[in-house]
C-alpha cells in the first residue's frame, strides 16, 4: 500500500503538469525516464527520489517544496469550513482543466470572473 505521501507528492506532480498542459510523456523525455515512472510517480505506486524530485520540479518549473504544499492540512481536513470540496480536487481533471482555462484568460477579464464566481457561491 502507497504511503499517503507518495500519494500526495504524486498528485502534487500530475496537478502541476496538468495546469502547465504538459503529457506524462513530455515530462519523462525532459526529466530523462520513460513515460510510465511518470505515471508510477503521479499514483503514488512508486516512491520519487530527492534527485528525480528535484529533475521534476525543474522540468515544471516549481521549486521541490511545492510537492509537499497541503500536506499538513490534510489532517484536519474534515474540521474546515471547505468540507464541500473533493478530498481529491488536484486528482480531478475537470477542475485542473478549469484552473488552466482559467488562468489562459487576460488578467482584467480573470478578475472579473473571479469577483463574479465569488458573488455566485456566496448564493448557492
Amino acid at each position: 500500500m502507497p504511503h499517503k505521501v507518495d500519494v500526495h507528492v504524486g498528485q502534487r506532480i500530475r496537478q502541476r503538469r496538468w495546469l502547465a498542459g504538459m503529457t506524462q510523456q513530455k515530462l519523462a523525455e525532459l526529466v530523462g525516464i520513460k513515460f510510465q515512472q511518470i505515471q508510477k510517480y503521479e499514483t503514488g505506486a512508486n516512491r520519487v527520489s530527492a534527485s528525480r524530485l528535484w529533475d521534476i520540479a525543474d522540468a515544471l518549473g516549481v521549486e521541490v517544496a511545492h510537492f509537499f504544499e497541503g500536506l499538513e492540512a490534510e489532517k484536519g481536513q474534515s474540521d474546515t469550513p471547505l468540507r464541500n470540496i473533493p478530498a481529491d480536487l488536484i486528482g480531478d481533471k475537470e477542475a485542473m482543466d478549469l484552473v488552466r482555462s482559467y488562468y489562459s484568460i487576460p488578467e482584467h477579464q480573470r478578475r472579473r470572473l473571479f469577483e463574479l464566481a465569488r458573488v455566485l457561491s456566496d448564493v448557492a
